[in-house]
């Protein structure tokens, strides 16, 4: 097994003896994302939990409709054709490299196959993020390159298996897509526990899926959007699990993805096979990773909030934000209400002020220090 991980703004020249670049692991708006963080939040504030419940009852007087916040979601800004751009073009821009994009929204297929319809991207693999309810807690498993022909019956089957969770279903799926040489199987960010199941129950669900499944499982994810000190960790599970590594950016917003995988592979089959077969990955941090993870969260936000004139995803923020009516259809909410609350737009007024040069300013000396970090999981070969 050969693992090797590389910073850019250590080692520029990292990427200069390979042919290409692999981006997994982005979302596009037909990702749907849930909003059940914000009543978790509240619920550690008093003040919070007694405006929710304001605001809700102010909603039920005013539209008849309570606040959902376990069915309400948001869309990520990008389009596929953008988010696919935005991938393509940071590859080709800043490495001067060939470049594979797989793009994984929640739970269905729909950005790929929309792609595919073009003819010059018919090689577009179809993938998906998997949200995969499991004794307890909720794993996320990235399948990359699903067969054309079967993908839809095994998203199929795969969301029925959510709905109604049967962990002989959850091994067959993934032993029958083991079978496919080339699909990638891959368990992302394995150390967030997403759902806020604890970490105890969190870290135990893990474990038993790598002791009963471990066999259909090729990689561990060492996340764009996760911190220093949790890739450390995965990093040291999959040592654990005798398993590889490759990055995954779990872009949401208009920021290319800050971690890539490098190989001199022509195509993504044949990157996958190196995963698989010879469990050879070359990991590459982009710089965007060392600036801090709260300040490239709130660009985040600022991108989801922004207006987007012309997007088929939506000007407005609410245009691309779900909210069930009064007979639980979903709906943007935009159509649920007459004019945006004044307190949320006050609340984006205050996200945008962050833009200011002062808050840049302090974000590049974090940048900065933050780069001085020796970031270091071990190169030895295993």
């Amino acid at each position: 097994m050969e693992r090797k991980i590389s910073c850019l703004w250590k080692e520029p020249r990292a990427a200069e003896l390979c042919q290409s670049a692999v981006s997994l692991h982005g979302h596009t708006n037909f990702s749907q994302e849930s909003l059940h963080f914000i009543p978790d939040f509240a619920c550690r504030f008093p003040i919070f939990r007694w405006f929710l419940r304001m605001k809700d009852r102010e909603a039920m007087r005013e539209s008849k409709v309570h606040i959902d916040f376990e069915r309400a979601f948001w869309t990520p800004p990008l389009t596929p054709s953008a988010a696919y751009q935005v991938e393509t073009r940071q590859i080709s821009e800043v490495l001067g490299l060939r470049s594979f994009v797989s793009l994984t929204d929640h739970d269905n297929i729909h950005a790929a196959q929309l792609l595919r319809v073009h003819k010059d991207m018919s090689d577009v693999p179809i993938s998906i993020e998997w949200g995969v309810p499991y004794r307890g807690a909720e794993l996320h498993i990235g399948l990359h390159n699903l067969p054309p022909r079967s993908a839809d019956k095994t998203v199929k089957t795969m969301n029925s298996y959510t709905a109604d969770p049967n962990e002989a279903v959850l091994k067959e799926v993934l032993a029958e897509l083991h079978t496919q040489k080339d699909v990638l199987i891959v368990l992302n960010h394995p150390m967030w526990d997403i759902v806020g199941a604890g970490e105890d129950v969190h870290r135990q669900a893990v474990q038993q899926l790598m002791a009963s499944l471990g066999n259909y499982i090729h990689a561990l994810e060492l996340g764009g959007f996760r911190s220093w000190e949790e890739n450390r960790k995965v990093y040291e599970l999959a040592m654990g699990w005798g398993v590889p590594t490759v990055a995954g950016g779990d872009r949401h917003g208009c920021e290319p993805s800050a971690c890539l995988n490098l190989t001199n592979a022509a195509s993504l089959p044949e990157y996958i096979g190196e995963v698989r077969n010879r469990k050879q990955t070359h990991v590459l941090f982009m710089p965007q990773y060392a600036r801090p993870l709260w300040a490239r969260m709130l660009q985040v936000v600022l991108d989801t909030t922004k207006e987007q004139p012309g997007s088929p995803a939506g000007t407005y923020w609410d245009d691309r934000t779900f909210h069930p009516d009064r007979t639980g259809t979903m709906r943007p909410i935009s159509a649920l209400w007459v004019r945006r609350p004044a307190f949320i737009e006050m609340a984006f007024g205050a996200f945008r002020l962050l833009e200011s040069g002062a808050l840049r300013h302090a974000i590049a000396t974090e940048e900065r220090r933050r780069q001085q970090i020796q970031f270091l999981f071990g190169q030895e070969e295993a």
